[in-house]
C-alpha cells in the first residue's frame, strides 16, 4: 500500500541521534507538525532537538489527502454554538494565518502546490448549509453558496470557500527538513523530568512537545479518554473526471474528491479504528459505476484523531505539565491545523501573546456527548475476554480483513498481522508485551 505522495518524492536519510545533547526544547515526532514547530521555533530563534522514532512523514502525514483549507467541514455554526463568537474567530483566523504561512513558504518550494476553492457538500441538507453560511457571515467571512457541482450525483449544494489550496505534503516536507536538526530512528524510551532517554543517547531540554499524533503520556492529560481515532481510505483514479477543486460531504460517511497530478483522488469508506467500515471496497464499487472507464493506480488509508468538540488539542499537555506541550486531534485537517499549532506552540514557548491559543487549549471542558462515547467504548473492550490484547491499556483488538491488521477500537492503535506496531498510542509491538497472536482462519 503506497500513496501517490510517497511513490513521487525522493525520501531524504537522517541519522539516529548518538551521545547527549542539551538545547531548549525537545520535539517528539517528525511529522508535519513536529517539522513545522521545528520550523518555527528555529525561526524564532529557539535551539530544538527534533527525534523521530522511524523516519520522517512515515506515519500520517504521508497518506494525507493534503488539502490546506480553513474549511473543516460545516464546523463554524458549531463552534458559535459550543465557545461563541469571538473563539469561533480564533478558530478561523489561526486557519487563514496557517494557510497564509504556506501561501508564503510555497512561493519558494516546488510542491505542487495551487490555488482551488474548497466545498462542503450535503446530499440532502439544505438548511445544514444556510446555517454555515450564516455563521460565517456572523464571523465576517466571505463565502458562497454553490448549488452546481462536478460530482457524479446530486446534492443539496455547497458551502464554497474561494482561494483555499492543496499540495504535495512530501515534497514540502522534505524541502523543509534540509534546514532542520533533527535525527530519525530515534525512538524517545522515556521521558525525564529535564528531557529524554534515546536508545544511543540522552536529551537535556527545557521544555518538550509531543507531537506524535496521538500522545503516548496516559498519566496527564487524560487524551485516551478525549480521543478516538478514524480510519479513512483514498483510492487514486486515472482516466476519471478533472473536479477542479476539492469536495468533503458534511457527513463522516461520506465521500471527498480532489484532482492531482491527473489522477482524482476519491477518498471514504471511513469508521472508527477498530469498527467495521466501507473501506476500499466502497471507493472500488463507487468508481466502478461512476467512471466506468477509470483505473485504479494507488490506494492508501489515513488515521485521524477525533476531538470531543471538533477542535484540536494544542498547548500545554495538561495544567500540571508546565513546560511539556501537546499538538494533537487534527480531526481529518491536519495540514492546516499542523501549521495553526506550530505557531502557537511557538508563540506560547518563547512567551509571546498567542492571540489563538484560548480556544485550542488541550485543558477546556471534557463534558462532551462524545465522551461517554469514548468511555463505553473502553469499558466494552476492556471487558472482552479476548487476545490479542493493546498493551497501551488493554483492550481487546479487532481483526482488521480488509487491512490485515489488528486495530484497537478504543484509542485506534493498530498492529501488522505478525504483531508489528503500525500506529500508536501503543510503543511496542504485541510480541514484545506478551501478547499471543493467532490470527483469523478466515477473513470477513
Amino acid at each position: 500500500m503506497n500513496s501517490l505522495w510517497s511513490a513521487t518524492a525522493a525520501r531524504p536519510e537522517r541519522g539516529p541521534l548518538t551521545g547527549s545533547v542539551h538545547t531548549d526544547v525537545l520535539i517528539i515526532g517528525g511529522g508535519m507538525a513536529g517539522l513545522l514547530c521545528a520550523m518555527q521555533l528555529q525561526r524564532a530563534g529557539v535551539s530544538y532537538v527534533l527525534t523521530e522514532a522511524e523516519t520522517i512523514c512515515s506515519g500520517i502525514t504521508k497518506n494525507t489527502t493534503a488539502k490546506l483549507t480553513l474549511q473543516h467541514g460545516l464546523i463554524y455554526h458549531k463552534l458559535i454554538r459550543q465557545f461563541g463568537i469571538e473563539r469561533a474567530q480564533m478558530y478561523l483566523h489561526a486557519n487563514a494565518a496557517a494557510l497564509e504561512e504556506y501561501r508564503t513558504l510555497c512561493r519558494k518550494i516546488d510542491c505542487d502546490f495551487e490555488e482551488k476553492a474548497a466545498f462542503v457538500y450535503t446530499l440532502d441538507d439544505r438548511r445544514a448549509l444556510e446555517q454555515e453560511l450564516s455563521a460565517l457571515d456572523a464571523l465576517h467571512f466571505r463565502a458562497q453558496y454553490a448549488q452546481r457541482l462536478p460530482l457524479p450525483f446530486s446534492t443539496a449544494g455547497a458551502v464554497k470557500f474561494s482561494n483555499q489550496a492543496q499540495f504535495h505534503p512530501l515534497k514540502f516536507a522534505y524541502a523543509i527538513e534540509k534546514e532542520l536538526n533533527l535525527y530519525e530512528h530515534t525512538p524517545v524510551l522515556e521521558l525525564t523530568e529535564h528531557g529524554a532517554v534515546t536508545k544511543h543517547g540522552t536529551i537535556r531540554a527545557e521544555k518538550t512537545i509531543v507531537a506524535t499524533h496521538f500522545p503516548f503520556l496516559n498519566r496527564h492529560g487524560s487524551y485516551f479518554l478525549k480521543q478516538y481515532q478514524h480510519r479513512s481510505y483514498v483510492i487514486a483514479l486515472e482516466n476519471a473526471a478533472n473536479v477542479d477543486g476539492m469536495y468533503v460531504d458534511a457527513s463522516k460517511t461520506g465521500l471527498s474528491f480532489r484532482s492531482a497530478q491527473n489522477l482524482l483522488l476519491l477518498g471514504g469508506g471511513g469508521h472508527r479504528t477498530g469498527k467495521q467500515g466501507g473501506n476500499w471496497r466502497e471507493l472500488a464499487a463507487f468508481a466502478k459505476k461512476h467512471y466506468p472507464h477509470s483505473r485504479e493506480v494507488f490506494r492508501w488509508a489515513a488515521q485521524d484523531c477525533m476531538t470531543l468538540d471538533g477542535v484540536p488539542y494544542i498547548g500545554q499537555y495538561s495544567r500540571h505539565t508546565e513546560n511539556l506541550y501537546v499538538a494533537t486531534g487534527f480531526n481529518k485537517w491536519g495540514m492546516t491545523s499542523s501549521m495553526a499549532a506550530a505557531m502557537i506552540l511557538r508563540d506560547l514557548i518563547t512567551g509571546a501573546d498567542s492571540p489563538w491559543a484560548a480556544v485550542f487549549s488541550p485543558s477546556r471542558s471534557i463534558l462532551r456527548p462524545q465522551l461517554a462515547g469514548n468511555a463505553c467504548t473502553s469499558v466494552l473492550n476492556l471487558l472482552t475476554p479476548t487476545a490479542p490484547r493493546c498493551p497501551h491499556l488493554g483492550c481487546a483488538l479487532k481483526w482488521n480483513a480488509q487491512e490485515h491488521s489488528w486495530d484497537c477500537p478504543c484509542h485506534g492503535s493498530r498492529f501488522a498481522g505478525d504483531g508489528t506496531l503500525l500506529d500508536n498510542p501503543a510503543t511496542g509491538d504485541l510480541k514484545q508485551s506478551g501478547e499471543g497472536i493467532s490470527r483469523p482462519k478466515r477473513d470477513g
